[in-house]
């Protein structure tokens, strides 16, 4: 990753913390099983990029609820992008009582597409008509 984006990235991503007593992740592919064709194609739809682009930057010292992004959306249909973003490996999700809280899978992302952060941290959107 380059220096540049580690700029951009919030403090936890770049020292994350400590892996503390935390609720077990949620079904998600193994870090081998993470595919480049299904990344780009749930990152493909704009609410998802936007997600991940804001996880990344603008997430404090912990995971984040649907809720934390202030969408003018329906739970279900966040719940739905959440979990298209989990199941392609992009994200990671455990469930705290009646939340679930996501959090990039950085590490895992930059071991197997060295650069695609990058990409996702400078990409921005097309002007919606």
């Amino acid at each position: 990753m380059s220096p540049h984006v580690l700029n951009l990235l919030t403090p936890t991503y770049v020292t994350p913390p400590t892996e503390r007593e935390r609720p077990p992740r949620l079904p998600e592919p193994t870090s081998d099983e993470i595919r480049l064709d299904k990344v780009f194609a749930v990152l493909s739809e704009p609410l998802r990029l936007t997600i991940v682009q804001r996880l990344l930057t603008s997430s404090d010292e912990f995971d984040h609820t649907c809720g934390w992004f202030g969408f003018d959306r329906p739970k279900s249909t966040l719940t739905h992008h959440f979990k298209a973003l989990r199941e392609a490996g992009v994200l990671t999700q455990r469930q705290y009582g009646l939340e679930r809280r996501s959090r990039v899978r950085l590490a895992d992302l930059n071991e197997r597409f060295p650069g695609l952060v990058d990409l996702v941290l400078a990409w921005e959107l097309a002007p919606t008509e």
